[in-house]
């Protein structure tokens, strides 16, 4: 099992940017694949974006060319990168990493972060 301890998150305003972290306990994280998923009031948490092992990425339809995901596997961190946002991307933002395919991301797989709120608004 791998730790996962998530940073930044807060409040913007529509447009603004935010940098989430997510950073791992043990060097086993440079061969999981690393994914960020969000969670509004009443929803189902959603896959936002993944990276793999060899930088293969992933992104859903809703955040393509405004999120960029990306990992330091040095560092044992992964990155979401969040610009131009917009309030339906306020939510509960996790981070998980698991042993496996990036097509094989799922709710159900892995190790998970704490949470952090995003919240965009005027």
């Amino acid at each position: 099992q791998v730790q996962l301890v998530q940073s930044g998150g807060g409040s913007v305003q529509p447009g603004g940017s935010l940098r989430l972290s997510c950073s791992a306990s043990r060097s086993i994280f440079s061969i999981y694949t690393m994914t960020w998923y969000r969670q509004s009031p009443g929803k189902q948490r959603e896959l936002v974006a993944g990276i793999g092992s060899g930088g293969d990425t992933r992104y859903a339809d809703s955040v393509k060319g405004r999120f960029t995901i990306s990992r330091d596997d040095a560092k044992k961190v992964v990155y979401l990168q969040m610009n131009s946002l917009k309030p339906k991307d306020t939510a509960v933002y996790f981070c998980n990493g698991y042993y496996g395919t990036l097509r094989s991301a799922s709710p159900d797989l892995g190790d998970w972060g704490l949470g952090t709120r995003v919240t965009v608004s005027t």
